[in-house]
């Protein structure tokens, strides 16, 4: 990394700066500031009131691409100021507050900055002890009216602009906190803190709130256009690897085969239908207990014959992994012993009440320390006796956020640190395990699907799916934008349960339409996965199993929606060779094959409104129907491009909105530019 310069001829406001090789460093009262350039294009800035810096790379990797032009320079006058150039990104630092701000380089006009402290304000950044190392910290940045805010993991709240929305940064079941947000002001900003926290991105300003930290920890980036800031990203947390070539075909899961030969009836029923499949899921209480990591034997006798059948068939076989550890189970004396479990600060060491496999009551449950580097090794030394060993090598961390039965973070202990301070980090330590146990098997093709994750998963080949959520058309509508937004954060593999998790009801008119749309909007996601608990309604603990769902194959929905479902499941494996180009870009440049219309039209204004339809590729716009009984709808075709209807090969002008035919058996799709995709058989 180069050296930066300082110009000669500081004068006394000049003398708090300080620099350290590229690093300038600001100090002022208690306060310490270090920003630097992390990789091309970025800036990275730490403040604490510690006596030292803290030096915590949860998320980031250590910086390999700064621009040749990276130098240094302080200012005289009363207006004394640092002035830092990293490439494309410009920084100023202010001798008296020590407010930042950055620029894109020659612009005079901000695209990010910490707010100005006027009379009787608090300055941009402060700091509140809550004990020990720890405060309670805020860094305020200003809030430009004409900016659109997108990326931050994956809400509920069915926006894909998110200016307005105050955010919770913690996971949850079907929420994922990913505290990065890319701005249509054309830089993106990464908090690097995986504590407990908010984001209000308001009107007056924009304030990230950390719980309990021990300093403030920010990336800034810029490139060329949306793409030039998600490579940025990729290069400061990881780049994922190139999707495994199976793993862009269909998905098979329900909730759930409780047998090995329920499981191989289904798969030999699809094979003999004709029909493609790559993944089959083995759900959750399969195993002996929670936390022995194994299969129980009275229901899957012989998992690795299981397996050469299904390999024979072209199936990979996912299995599902909890954290939960069940104080029965043959592991947690020693788990307890060597200090392998997540701990309470105070009270009991449980945190989740759940079923288990022939409980008759719930289970009062521990949870794996992820955080501590032997709890991975020995989830995946479990693993590997128990399932690898029998050909398995997909993996379903399910509640990985993790589950708890009362989010009570500061109770929570974790290796890392208190959890709220690093209790975000908990869904990535998880997929770290699995990966590095992975390649230390010698594997090279590795993905995990997860509930949760966090900054940086992509680099572990982590998928993401966005949980349990409700078998309804508000629900589906919530996942067009939700898909969007954790595309713009960094994470290339995601997918829903087609259908949705709770209350479908297979044989209802509601939920017939309902799937066969889904199904359409599923085969233009990343990944391509039906998963559901099918007539959930109908189970209750007093009158059957909970733990066991209603039919949920692609033929169990009635025949007129399988003619449907069958063509989309054919349609996905013609699209697979385009799918497979645009995971290897996802791969090499960090871009996500799923993303809002305006990352490949920034010039288009009317791109910045459209929020339910996307752009899969550069080459495929894809409008799904979101409501029921709509046989059209209003498609935004962006302006700069000629547009083919994928069905008919009508051609229009961009720049208009047209009125689409969609009836049941159809989605619209639009090619660009006369690209020719398969889209008809």
């Amino acid at each position: 990394m180069p050296r930066t310069k300082i110009r000669a001829g500081m004068n006394s406001d000049s003398k708090i700066f300080n620099r350290d090789g590229h690093r300038l460093i600001w100090r002022c009262k208690e306060q310490i500031l270090w920003i630097e350039p992390w990789g091309k294009d970025c800036f990275r800035v730490r403040a604490t009131v510690l006596p030292e810096m803290p030096e915590r790379d949860w998320s980031l990797l250590p910086p390999t691409k700064v621009a040749q032009a990276s130098r240094l320079s302080v200012s005289n006058g009363q207006d004394a100021r640092a002035t830092v150039i990293n490439g494309k990104l410009t920084a100023t630092v202010d001798a008296k507050s020590g407010r930042v701000r950055f620029f894109k380089t020659g612009d005079s006009e901000p695209l990010c900055e910490e707010i100005f402290a006027r009379t009787n304000c608090p300055p941009s950044r402060t700091f509140k002890s809550v004990g020990g190392n720890l405060h309670h910290a805020e860094a305020c940045f200003t809030a430009f009216d004409d900016e659109r805010i997108y990326g931050l993991g994956q809400r509920r709240h069915g926006l894909l602009d998110q200016k307005g929305c105050v955010l919770e940064l913690t996971h949850r079941n079907s929420q994922i906190s990913i505290p990065f947000l890319v701005s249509s002001r054309g830089y993106g900003l990464l908090w690097h803190n995986p504590g407990m926290g908010r984001v209000e991105l308001g009107r007056t300003q924009t304030r990230w709130v950390a719980a309990a930290t021990r300093l403030i920890d920010y990336v800034v980036m810029t490139g060329d256009g949306y793409a030039g800031i998600m490579e940025r990203y990729a290069d400061l947390t990881g780049h994922s690897p190139v999707l495994p070539e199976w793993a862009a075909g269909f998905w098979q899961c329900k909730l759930r085969y409780r047998t090995q030969d329920e499981l191989l009836a289904a798969a030999r029923e699809h094979n003999r239908r004709g029909l493609p499949m790559s993944v089959i899921v083995v759900d959750y209480i399969h195993w002996t207990k929670m936390g022995e990591w194994k299969f129980d034997p009275v229901c899957w006798p012989d998992p690795a014959a299981m397996v050469r059948e299904l390999d024979k068939l072209g199936i990979k076989v996912m299995v599902s992994v909890w954290p939960t550890v069940n104080p029965d189970s043959e592991n947690y004396a020693e788990l307890e012993r060597r200090n392998l479990l997540v701990r309470a600060e105070r009270g009991m060491n449980t945190f989740i009440r759940f079923t288990d496999t022939n409980a008759k009551h719930t289970v009062i449950s521990h949870l794996l320390d992820s955080t501590h580097p032997e709890a991975r090794k020995f989830l995946w030394n479990k693993l590997r006796e128990n399932y690898h060993r029998h050909g398995i090598k997909v993996w379903w961390l399910d509640a990985i956020e993790p589950e708890m039965a009362v989010y009570d973070h500061d109770n929570v202990r974790y290796h890392a640190g208190n959890g709220l301070e690093v209790g975000c980090l908990y869904p990535l330590c998880q997929q770290q395990a699995l990966f590095e146990g992975m390649k230390s098997a010698g594997e090279t093709e590795i993905i995990t699907l997860g509930r949760a994750g966090f900054s940086g998963s992509q680099h572990y080949g982590a998928a993401i799916w966005s949980g349990d959520i409700h078998s309804t058309w508000e629900d589906l509508q919530q996942q067009v934008r939700a898909g969007l937004n954790i595309a713009m954060s960094g994470i290339p593999w995601w997918t829903t349960d087609i259908g949705g998790f709770f209350g479908g009801e297979i044989d209802t008119p509601y939920f017939q339409e309902l799937i066969v749309r889904w199904f359409q909007y599923g085969a233009f996601c990343p990944l391509f996965r039906l998963h559901g608990w099918r007539n959930s309604s109908l189970a209750h603990p007093e009158t059957s199993d909970p733990t066991r769902g209603g039919p949920n194959e692609v033929w169990s929905f009635g025949e007129r929606a399988y003619k449907i479902i069958r063509e989309i499941l054919f349609l996905r494996e013609r699209l697979r060779p385009y799918i497979m180009k645009q995971m290897k870009l996802a791969s090499t440049k960090g871009t996500p094959p799923m993303r809002p219309l305006f990352f490949d039209f920034p010039d288009d204004a009317g791109c910045g409104a459209i929020d339910d339809q996307f752009m899969f590729g550069p080459e495929l716009l894809v409008a799904p129907v979101l409501q029921s009984r709509v046989t059209k709808r209003q498609v935004y075709l962006p302006a700069g491009a000629m547009w083919t209807d994928g069905w008919t090969g009508k051609k229009f002008m961009g720049g208009q909105t047209i009125t689409a035919a969609a009836p049941l058996e159809k989605i619209p799709l639009y090619l660009r530019d006369g690209q020719k995709l398969p889209i008809r058989e």
